[in-house]
């Protein structure tokens, strides 16, 4: 049996940044050559696993799943070259992939915490304001350094998207999560309660349509990462369609966010907010999706690199896991050439994982 991987390179270890070969030995990467071991080499551009952050491996469309279905959305997004998720909100207990050297690691941010009536039926801990705090320290216990909050959903009795909790309890929750050591990041599509997210201070926007230009800067100087997941918010054509007939205002609210989306991610980046790459993979979109998404943040604007880094080298600092350095985990991608000069190597990876070599 072979005792070393030679990754004969070159090594992408950042957007501009090139080695030119490595080895993995006992699973882990090193960039110093072993002495007195069979080698077996890879050839190859070699990248970090992607990261999808912002994923639901556990919950379908009616909330959670069976596990032989979590894992098949682990594996697709595996195969897909993600080795790095971060879940934002499951229902289902998924811990038990922490122990598979097959599948990839995960980030959890608990189960989504919505305003009763307020979201997709069967995915969150539905509940009312008093009651937010609480449950914000309960899932921060449960998560691995995140709390999922439902910032706005449509409001039946308006007819349109909406604000889901007062500012003050808003405030309040986000606190709470931050004094238990977790970050916080919220679902919102729409530019009403965007002031509140400011300025209780959350670490993340998931979606962010309604994100408009003049809060951009103070997006960006509060350090809020945004994950605009492209991918999904493709599917607001459709939505709209359905609610159409009952909810005009909102249907109209709906296709307005989703025409100006690229725009909204142009400006984004342009702002200088640190944008990540994630599908929403889970309750409606299959797994799998997250070169998909790299292409949609190039379609949206950004350039390659810029759409890579989202995806792959700053996403794993966000997240704190290494890339390709002395030492990590070989969780990485074998591409058959430079994924910066096309997109399109990154649909056919070779993926070493935890150090093996995976069929």
């Amino acid at each position: 049996m072979t005792d070393v991987l030679h990754l004969s390179g070159p090594l992408l270890v950042g957007p501009d940044e090139v080695v030119g070969q490595a080895w993995v030995v006992g699973g882990r990467l090193t960039l110093s050559r072993p002495a007195g071991a069979s080698t077996t080499t890879l050839p190859g551009w070699v990248l970090p696993g992607l990261v999808d952050a912002h994923c639901h491996v556990g919950i379908g469309a009616h909330g959670r799943v069976e596990d032989a279905v979590s894992e098949a959305q682990a594996l697709a997004d595996r195969d897909a070259g993600a080795l790095l998720l971060r879940d934002a909100g499951s229902a289902s207990e998924t811990r038990w992939i922490d122990d598979r050297e097959d599948l990839p690691r995960i980030v959890r941010a608990g189960r989504h915490l919505a305003r009763t009536r307020r979201y997709l039926r069967g995915l969150a801990h539905e509940i009312e304001p008093e009651d937010l705090v609480e449950h914000v320290r309960v899932e921060a216990r449960r998560g691995d350094g995140w709390v999922k909050l439902v910032g706005d959903w449509i409001d039946r009795s308006t007819g349109d998207l909406a604000p889901c909790w007062p500012a003050d309890v808003l405030a309040a929750g986000v606190a709470a999560a931050h004094e238990a050591g977790a970050r916080v990041t919220v679902h919102q599509f729409g530019e009403d309660g965007v002031e509140d997210l400011l300025a209780a201070g959350v670490d993340g926007i998931e979606h962010g349509t309604g994100l408009r230009p003049e809060v951009l800067a103070r997006v960006a100087a509060a350090g809020i990462a945004v994950v605009p997941t492209l991918v999904n918010i493709a599917t607001f054509p459709s939505i709209a369609a359905r609610g159409e007939a009952k909810f005009p205002a909102y249907a109209a609210h709906v296709r307005s966010l989703h025409a100006h989306r690229y725009a909204t991610v142009a400006a984004l980046h342009e702002s200088g907010v640190a944008v990540f790459a994630g599908t929403d993979a889970g309750s409606v979109l299959p797994h799998g999706l997250v070169v998909d998404e790299l292409h949609e943040l190039v379609a949206a604007g950004l350039p390659v690199t810029a759409a890579l880094d989202a995806g792959c080298w700053a996403a794993r600092r966000w997240l704190g896991h290494p890339g390709l350095v002395e030492g990590a985990s070989a969780d990485l991608l074998v591409l058959d050439g430079d994924p910066r000069a096309d997109l399109g190597v990154l649909r056919r990876p070779r993926v070493v994982l935890r150090g093996r070599l995976l069929p």
